[in-house]
């Protein structure tokens, strides 16, 4: 899933992503630059890390943003260095959410995320936030008549918002992930900020972080719309996405960095790790 934002330019992180990086440096402090990568793992589907104090992160791994992801020699860019990433600083590791490669900064992120349950470990939930645990969808307050707007196929909510009757529209690239019958909630890349401009609830999976257009998409909103940023990739830290306007953020703590890794090298998803050895925690951030 891609910006549907025309003329957003993709490829470059944005400032949601820089002010991550910059609140986890400040809480950590000194104890940042002790910490080292145990073990990685780019899985098809998402992309794990194991700290070696043993707290894990995940992110989603952006394999079709990647056209040089066709043979082994074009895509050595765009990769981590295999082999050296065991071991490696985490405090060198999280500057890779600086750089264009978006495959070195989903590994960056999924360490980011590790580094912050490292810090609710320590501290606690971050102040500002009420933590429910479950699906963000279910934190959101959302209406009969609310129109709602996706960004990006997520199956789940989908459905349940079919299944209310809800007004929605979907932004999404790749239509051929839509079913037929979801085809007609579908909106092209140029209207997209006409349906924005009219949202009243936004929500959206956090590979809006991966590929730089979070920024994009929260530009046309009406102030007092309900912002959730969902699914694995989603940093549990409150202050940033509250300073942006994000009411919702829908992520996971990993209970068990061990065994998420072992499934992920066998190519698992969410289907294989949810309630197990991850769960699903959300951030109500105050408007």
């Amino acid at each position: 899933m891609l910006s549907a934002r025309p003329g957003f330019a993709q490829g470059m992180p944005g400032g949601a992503l820089f002010e991550l990086h910059a609140h986890v440096v400040e809480r950590m402090g000194s104890g940042l630059e002790s910490l080292t990568i145990e073990r990685a793992v780019i899985g098809i589907f998402f992309t794990g890390v194991q700290l070696d104090n043993g707290a894990g992160g995940l992110c989603a791994t952006p394999i079709k943003s990647i056209p040089q992801a066709v043979c082994c020699p074009s895509s050595a860019m765009a990769m981590p260095i295999p082999g050296k990433i065991a071991g490696r600083s985490v405090a060198e590791v999280l500057q890779d959410l600086h750089r264009p490669q978006e495959l070195r900064r989903a590994l960056a992120i999924a360490t980011l995320n590790a580094v912050v349950e490292t810090l609710w470990l320590r501290d606690g939930p971050p102040a500002g936030a009420q933590v429910r645990e479950g699906e963000a969808f279910d934190a959101l307050h959302i209406a009969p008549s609310d129109r709602v707007v996706l960004v990006g196929a997520f199956p789940p909510y989908l459905r349940e918002l079919r299944r209310r009757g809800q007004p929605f529209h979907v932004l999404e690239l790749d239509t051929s992930v839509l079913k037929p019958e979801e085809m007609p909630f579908h909106v092209p890349p140029e209207r997209a900020d006409g349906v924005l401009a009219q949202a009243d609830v936004l929500i959206t999976t956090g590979t809006t972080l991966i590929n730089g257009t979070l920024e994009g998409l929260l530009a046309p909103l009406r102030p007092g719309v309900q912002v959730a940023v969902i699914g694995p990739t989603a940093t549990l830290l409150a202050q940033p996405f509250a300073r942006c306007g994000v009411t919702v953020v829908g992520g996971t703590r990993v209970r068990d960095a061990g065994a998420l890794l072992a499934v992920l090298a066998e190519g698992g998803s969410g289907y294989h790790f949810f309630g197990k050895s991850v769960e699903r925690v959300c951030l109500c951030l105050a408007p």
